[in-house]
């Protein structure tokens, strides 16, 4: 043999040559019948057209909810947290129409029933403390001879109006029971437009309901609702019957008190709700726990909005504010030297861009107490002292008009 001539395989390295392409033949068999047979927990791509998806088998425990941890698609926990502490209410008596709805092509209260009229009303409410006061809405209760209130695990009691009032919307009852559950308090401030909301209640009667929606808008005002308005935009459906019922957030704490829909006069939700941020619902909350009612500053002027048009010549391009257009006579801001035509840009701390902010800041304020106003009297800046009195009541008249 020549040392060109190719040298033979040996028989232990042709042994192992063949068991090797044995294996490889084999292990290509059993990939195939894997692929064939796709089993349901396998998760992969599939082509669909010109588009690949990604997809988990319908019977596949991969991605479905079935442990607490994987509860990603799931608002049970934040449902459990506040749906105790959701109750029905039951009024008995002489009531005002339905405030559960403004038409849809006047940005108004569209009343469904007759201004006065005897009727069983059904609305919702929310427990907010451990000595059974409840937060809902004036509306539902204004009148009420009998009221009773179901909660969630089937107790009922009858309640009693510890106060409203009718510039929110907002009214607080008390029920006695022991081993209440009680609501938590969110944040308004940490909301954004989008976050998850849970509206709970009974809307119809039909029982205790939970939907879901978004946070739609903040701030909405101008809607000819109630005196002060601030109020938190969702498309969860809200129902009447849902009236008086939390707005919650995705951690099951409290963010709002649901209190009106836009929808036609035949009603139903059209996905336009509106609720009272809490927290304005907590500062009503306090003052009528403490005082029997609640009570806001005043100072006496007469606001109007500045046209969007007219901010610029009116501010000379420094401010928003709310337009002066009248001075109550030796009224507080007309003892502290205010003038018709002066734009208002803040009160005390707080800025002011429109009619409903100089409002809220004012009627924040304590009686008895001081505060600065910060005007434009043409290109001046001017800052007064003024001695905050007390908002009168709805309906009674102010002294030397209103503020």
């Amino acid at each position: 043999m020549t040392a060109d001539a190719p040298r033979p395989i040996r028989p232990t390295a042709r042994r192992l040559w063949l068991l090797f392409a044995q294996s490889v033949t084999v292990c290509v068999a059993l990939l195939f019948v894997v692929g064939s047979l796709r089993p349901e927990w396998l998760e992969g791509t599939r082509s669909s057209g010109n588009v690949t998806i990604s997809e988990v088998a319908p019977s596949s425990s991969l991605g479905r909810l079935t442990t607490r941890g994987d509860r990603v698609n799931s608002y049970a926990d934040a449902v459990a947290l506040a749906a105790p502490a959701v109750v029905s209410i039951n009024i008995n008596g002489q009531g005002r129409g339905s405030r559960d709805s403004f038409s849809d092509s006047r940005q108004r209260r569209t009343p469904r029933l007759p201004d006065r009229y005897f009727q069983k009303t059904l609305a919702s409410g929310v427990i907010v403390s451990k000595d059974g006061y409840i937060l809902t809405n004036q509306h539902v209760v204004e009148g009420g001879e009998e009221i009773e209130v179901q909660l969630s695990d089937g107790r009922t009691a009858p309640a009693t109006v510890i106060g409203s009032d009718t510039e929110t919307d907002l009214a607080v009852l008390k029920i006695d029971l022991q081993d209440l559950p009680v609501i938590t308090f969110g944040r308004v401030e940490d909301a954004r437009v989008g976050d998850v909301v849970l509206a709970i209640g009974n809307p119809y009667g039909v029982g205790q309901t939970v939907t879901m929606g978004i946070v739609s808008a903040l701030g909405r005002s101008h809607l000819n609702l109630s005196a002060f308005e601030n109020y938190i935009q969702t498309d969860a459906a809200i129902n009447p019957g849902n009236s008086g019922g939390p707005l919650v957030n995705a951690n099951g704490n409290v963010i709002g008190i649901n209190s009106a829909i836009f929808a036609p006069t035949s009603g139903g939700s059209l996905g336009i709700g509106f609720a009272v941020p809490v927290s304005t619902a907590k500062d009503v909350l306090e003052s009528i726990i403490a005082n029997g009612e609640v009570v806001r500053g005043f100072i006496g002027v007469e606001p109007q909005d500045i046209p969007a048009a007219a901010v610029d010549a009116l501010t000379f391009g420094r401010s928003k504010g709310a337009f002066i257009s009248g001075v109550n006579r030796n009224g507080p801001a007309d003892k502290a030297g205010v003038k018709p035509g002066d734009i208002l840009i803040s009160v005390g701390d707080r800025p002011v861009v429109d009619t409903t902010s100089m409002l809220d800041a004012i009627a924040r304020l304590k009686p008895g107490t001081t505060t600065h106003l910060k005007l434009l009297r043409k290109k001046e800046e001017v800052d007064v002292t003024v001695k905050v009195a007390t908002r009168p009541k709805p309906g009674a008249k102010a002294p030397d008009g209103d503020d």
